[in-house]
């Protein structure tokens, strides 16, 4: 299975366009209610590919390697990067959003029983896209995305 996703996030990106971070994801020992990386925490991986980035922040595809809770949320804010609206993670409310701004654009597995390889995409909900335009970064769907695919 593998499963995409695009996501808003404060600060510009630095470094390598792509970043796989490897980090365990267990319950935050400070916040029971908060997923964190943690020493003994559960494998963890996710590879970011930053497709835009500006001064306010970044526009990043996540792959998951692993299914934590909070992955992609507490991935990101670990390396500095806390998704916009995900206050839970240390984002703020940025760019209209009133929601965490993470998307689950695709999802692909092979059928178990055909063999078949499906995919299923989502489009980009409409805050999503206003909040990109509202930062100057621009979105013009799956054919962008797949142009810019590691």
């Amino acid at each position: 299975v593998t499963r995409q996703y695009v996501a808003l996030a404060h600060r510009p990106w630095s470094g390598a366009a792509t970043r796989n971070v490897e980090a365990p994801i267990g319950r935050d020992p400070r916040n029971r209610l908060r997923m964190a990386v943690v020493e003994g925490g559960k494998a963890a991986t996710t590879t970011f590919d930053c497709l835009q980035a500006c001064d306010r922040g970044c526009w990043v595809r996540a792959t998951l390697h692993t299914g934590r809770t909070h992955q992609i949320r507490v991935h990101m804010a670990h390396i500095g990067h806390p998704l916009v609206a995900d206050e839970l993670y240390g984002g703020a409310l940025s760019a209209g959003l009133r929601r965490q701004a993470l998307h689950a654009y695709r999802l692909a597995f092979t059928h178990p029983v055909t063999g078949a390889a499906l995919a299923f995409e989502a489009p980009l909900p409409a805050d999503l896209g206003a909040a990109l335009a509202l930062w100057g970064l621009r979105y013009n769907g799956r054919q962008w995305l797949t142009s810019h695919a590691p």
